[in-house]
């Protein structure tokens, strides 16, 4: 694919769509960057900021119109806006999985179908899901973030399917740990059970603690990039640590796996 390709990124007010954003204008392309609050948004060199809420859908249909009208077509669309939870399945109430799947996948899903129909009409486009590695690989007392990033998996392979046939073709990238404000801002479920709270107590802080010492956004970024430019590829997984999980989940029998991923959060 070109470079000078129009692209859209969501959920750039930090962190790995905010790094993706820059890479792409480094790249020379033209970089559209949506946020929820225009007035309260930090600028992004090269970056023109957008006022979108992917939980909206005439939030979403305005911004989309928005960018066409300026640019003319969209070539790349990231989804990358996204929240987590922490919480038991138990504890979580339906309310509370309702609202996280409706940023992580029906978000993902208004974005995608207002894109659509003008990557349809130009007969090329790349779509790229930001998933994660709890998308395959799932963890205690983040179920519903994993459930939902399931689901964009589950999505995004399909879509892919019915789509290539219009020229466009749609990727996931799965990080792992990344040092961002995702987990540190994320919300738990409201409603604890203290059955739970030794656990989740150990697991929050195994959480934290994997991310002050994850890397920066910027090499998952590098992996957006290049998942929306270079040759086309299903998955994509940025080095290191979503790499060898992603390894470990197709190799390895499943109770090693299991005990491995028991005591990186620290239960044993």
């Amino acid at each position: 694919m070109r470079t000078s390709q129009v692209v859209l990124v969501t959920g750039v007010s930090s962190g790995i769509g905010r790094a993706a954003a820059e890479q792409f204008a480094q790249r020379g392309c033209e970089v559209f960057g949506s946020v929820r609050n225009l007035s309260k948004a930090t600028p992004i060199r090269g970056v023109t900021l957008i006022e979108m809420d992917v939980r909206d859908t005439a939030s979403v249909q305005r911004a989309i119109a928005a960018i066409i009208g300026r640019a003319g077509r969209i070539d790349v669309l990231v989804n990358n806006a996204g929240m987590n939870m922490m919480g038991a399945v138990e504890e979580t109430s339906v309310s509370e999985a309702q609202s996280l799947f409706d940023t992580n996948l029906f978000g993902l899903l208004r974005t995608t179908q207002a894109v659509l129909p003008h990557m349809r009409e130009q007969r090329a486009g790349r779509i790229v899901n930001v998933s994660s590695v709890l998308g395959f690989l799932p963890a205690p007392y983040m179920g519903l973030y994993s459930a939902s990033k399931h689901a964009v998996e589950g999505v995004s392979e399909t879509l892919d399917h019915e789509v290539r046939q219009f020229g466009v073709r749609v990727t996931l990238v799965a990080p792992s740990y990344t040092r961002t404000s995702l987990d540190s801002n994320s919300p738990s479920a409201s409603a604890p059970i203290a059955a739970y709270d030794r656990e989740r107590g150990i697991v929050t802080q195994a959480v934290a603690g994997n991310v002050s010492g994850a890397p920066q956004p910027d090499s998952v970024a590098a992996t957006i990039v290049e998942a929306a430019l270079g040759k086309w590829r299903m998955r994509r997984q940025p080095p290191g640590q979503a790499s060898l999980l992603s390894k470990l989940r197709r190799f390895m029998p499943a109770g090693p796996v299991d005990a491995s991923l028991r005591k990186g959060v620290g239960l044993v």
